[in-house]
């Protein structure tokens, strides 16, 4: 495109486009004349970069862990009004893609790569030492972020940033892998997996903000609406000119599910999950062929009951729970759906609406099952391995369900039916299921075809190169003097055009891989692996030949949208011809080496500013530091060593902790006795206490840990016998042990991941409500703090023992025999 010129070149108010091929452009040639004196010299400046006319706006909306049949625009049950909106004034789209897991498909959709092309083949917790799933966004693979800023867009980005690494996160950077640090001028939102919305680890830009304190009513999905608009005004008022693109990727409806009590009032009105799961998902199945969003031929296949229970072999309290735990998840999506409608209406308030570009796109991936065929009011437990916690003790959380005592996710019977009219799940990348999502696209002006479907094939890496093709920016050859690698996706704006609505799909071949399930797409074919397990059986022994150790599955979608009819032994050259598609595919975009292990992935090693540390020392008050770059404690001996000062009269107050209501531990002064205390997910609270409260002056409090199991290690990572084993702790002060205590079991995985660890106060929550609120200020004089960390090391005898022991399992999971119930 020819560069475009407004104003006299060298004049304050110029402007231009750039031909974008390096970014940032060149600086110009200065044009005007310099001689000795300023008088005879003519002034000139540069001129201001803004996009080609008629470049949109753009609206990016993306929602978290929610499966096709989950929206009421895709014949889901939950009132979804605002993306109704957008596919009424506009385009739906029932046949785009995710790569089945949140950070993979985030990665791809900002770069337009494949998710291992650009570091992610798996959520950035379980990243390893391999170019496909380190988490890191190479330099070569440029965001659309920083493209259009580049070229003159205002670019936000609001919610959830799962796309820097765990190991990146702290405040000491670095922050090239921070959203500001990837093309995208202003953030506010949360960095990682999920986030307690009620009290979010919430940033803006890379500062840690707290606008919830002192709200007991306030909720991030409305805080980061209010301030979505409040940006877009602001952006507008100064430089109403200048085109924005915010990128707007809510934590919904990833758990914890934490909607407002009135959206959970407006759902529970409406009694949609009374008649159970199996009348649910007939009834999806059949407003989606009504719709016309499925082919009136779909298959529905029979409810899985070697998996999930049907509705009608339940007990009456299970139900109880069951539709408790939906109608929870119904109000968060519907809450959500909601505030995206208050970003949208702005826009159209500011009178800008015509000129936006919407993309709204319903889930990163299929609806999530990570809580199980039971649910759970805790999604840390799951991640150390409680995956089924019985159902008599879920029912003591049954009246604060989804409100800041819970950390909750609904049965996985809900899952299967909201992803109707596909099986199985997120996690699942060989099952529509797993990566189906459905989109509602609007550009007013520009789509003719209000309320049109459009059918043909398209996976989230096509939406970069769209963007670019619609605002006439192109791809740039080198960023930063780094030359870019291609794009891979295929831009879908030809669809947009009513004449190409039945067009063949322009993206012919596409390969998924999640935990070493796989399959391939061609020109209508699939070919996918069976599924060989459930999202939350992570803690099993994995696949050691995810490649060929497979049952090879074999569909024509064209004929079976659904994904029900297996034709692999009626075609097993195309088996093997696809199969071989495959292994290309693989190499060309990082997908190997496979690894088919999940909890596993969590432990492995990772290059952490505590790497290879094993002694912390801090002087002073500290809070804020990621779970991902504070020291590790876990399947590990440890000393803590507080040297204080109490003043006349007594102290209280935090010492150290890490993590908070839902899994995490604290040192802390309660009524001047010193106490240390475990808080296993919630589930049990083992306090160490001191006797007395502790008189002015100087004292040593110390905790010391011994742990009995073997721990981890890289040889032997994908092994988790030597995890969660028991350990003693005693606690002394002034060198004189006060009590002992042996914990049978300890916690194997994970602290609370959005909780971060705090030395001098708690933010956010806390780890035992009832001893004390945050933020617990200490009142003593913290002189030293030391951590001594002791890691198992593993001998080769050890490594034998490992490889000969069994995997934990779920009825023996590290957890599993705590003490019920909330404490």
């Amino acid at each position: 495109m020819a560069q475009q010129v407004t104003g006299e070149l060298g004049s304050p108010s110029a402007t231009t486009t750039i031909d974008g091929k390096q970014l940032p452009a060149p600086d110009p040639k200065f044009g005007g004349v310099i001689e000795e004196d300023a008088l005879k010299s003519k002034a000139w400046w540069a001129p201001r970069i803004v996009p080609p006319k008629k470049a949109p706006n753009i609206l990016l909306i993306m929602t978290d862990d929610s499966g096709f049949g989950v929206p009421s625009t895709f014949g889901g049950v939950i009132p979804t009004p605002t993306m109704d909106r957008i596919a009424k004034t506009g385009l739906r789209y029932n046949n785009i893609h995710s790569t089945a897991l949140c950070s993979p498909t985030r990665a791809a959709l900002i770069t337009g790569r494949n998710h291992h092309s650009a570091g992610f083949g798996v959520i950035s917790e379980q990243s390893t030492g391999f170019p496909g799933y380190n988490s890191i966004i190479p330099r070569d693979k440029a965001t659309i972020g920083r493209i259009l800023k580049e070229n003159g867009y205002a670019t936000s980005w609001f919610g959830k940033d799962h796309n820097t690494p765990a190991f990146a996160a702290s405040q000491a950077g670095p922050f090239d892998q921070w959203p500001t640090g990837m093309g995208f001028e202003y953030f506010y939102g949360f960095v990682g997996g999920d986030a307690n919305q009620w009290q979010p680890n919430l940033f803006r830009n890379t500062t840690q903000i707290y606008p919830f304190e002192g709200k007991p009513e306030w909720n991030l999905i409305t805080g980061m609406a209010d301030d979505a608009i409040d940006y877009l005004n602001r952006i507008n008022q100064i430089d109403p000119s200048k085109p924005f693109f915010l990128y707007y990727v809510p934590g919904a409806t990833h758990a914890p599910h934490h909607p407002t009590k009135e959206w959970v009032e407006k759902i529970q009105a409406m009694h949609l999950f009374d008649d159970g799961w199996n009348k649910l998902r007939e009834r999806i199945f059949e407003n989606q062929k009504r719709l016309g969003v499925i082919p009136k031929d779909t298959q529905l296949e029979p409810w899985p009951t070697k998996v999930l229970k049907n509705w009608d072999d339940l007990t009456p309290e299970e139900k109880k729970l069951f539709i408790k735990q939906a109608e929870i998840f119904a109000a968060y999506e519907a809450y959500t759906d909601h505030e995206i409608g208050r970003v949208i209406q702005a826009v159209e308030d500011m009178g800008k609406l015509d000129d936006t570009l919407i993309i709204y796109i319903n889930g990163d991936n299929g609806t999530s099952a990570e809580g199980g065929p039971l649910g759970t009011p805790n999604e840390v437990a799951f991640f150390n391995g409680v995956n089924q916690m019985p159902v008599d003790v879920q029912m003591k959380w049954y009246d604060v369900w989804g409100t800041e005592q819970t950390y909750n996710h609904m049965s996985a019977g809900w899952s299967w039916a909201f992803d109707t009219p596909f099986t199985w799940f997120k996690q699942n990348a060989s099952k529509l299921g797993g990566v189906r999502q459905c989109m509602a696209v609007s550009w007013p002006g520009h789509i003719k075809d209000q309320g049109g479907l459009r059918e043909q094939f398209m996976h989230i890496i096509d939406v970069m190169p769209t963007l670019l093709e619609l605002t006439g920016i192109p791809a740039p050859e080198y960023v930063d003097g780094i030359k870019q690698a291609p794009i891979e996706g295929t831009s879908f704006a030809y669809t947009f055009d009513e004449k190409n609505a039945k067009a063949p799909s322009r993206h012919k071949t596409q390969y998924f891989e999640m935990f070493g399930q796989w399959a391939l797409y061609h020109d209508g074919w699939l070919l996918s692996t069976q599924v060989n397990r459930a999202p939350w059986e992570a803690f099993g022994a994995a696949n050691p030949d995810p490649l060929n150790n497979q049952v090879l599955e074999l569909y024509d979608l064209n004929k079976d949208f659904s994904q029900s009819q297996n034709l692999a032994d009626k075609h097993p050259e195309k088996v093997e011809e696809m199969k071989k598609m495959f292994i290309e595919e693989a190499k060309k975009h990082q997908v190997f080496p496979l690894d088919a292990s999940v909890a596993a992935r969590i432990v492995a090693p990772r290059p952490n500013i505590t790497a290879g540390r094993t002694e912390f020392v801090y002087t002073c008050p500290m809070v804020g530091l990621p779970q991902g770059d504070s020291p590790m404690l876990l399947n590990s001996s440890y000393t803590i060593t507080a040297d204080i000062t109490v003043p006349e009269g007594g102290a209280e107050g935090m010492i150290l902790t890490s993590g908070g209501r839902f899994a995490g531990y604290g040192f802390y002064l309660l009524k001047g006795k010193p106490v240390f205390l475990w808080n296993l997910i919630d589930l049990k609270r083992v306090k160490w206490e001191g006797p007395e409260a502790l008189t002015a002056g100087k004292h040593t409090l110390e905790f010391d840990f011994k742990y009995d199991g073997l721990g981890i290690g890289t040889l032997a990572y994908n092994n988790m016998s030597g995890l969660g084993r028991s350990g003693t702790g005693t606690l002394k002060v002034d060198g004189k042990a006060v009590q002992t205590i042996t914990l049978p079991h300890t916690l194997p995985m994970i602290l609370q991941w959005d909780e971060s660890f705090d030395i001098g106060s708690d933010t956010l929550t806390g780890v035992n409500d009832a001893d004390y609120l945050p933020p617990f200020p200490l009142t003593a004089k913290l002189d030293k703090l030391t951590i001594k960390v002791d890691r198992p090391k593993l001998t080769e005898e050890d490594v034998k023992k490992l490889e000969n022991a069994e995997a934990i399992a779920v009825d023996g999971s590290p957890i599993h025999h705590l003490q019920s119930g909330p404490q």
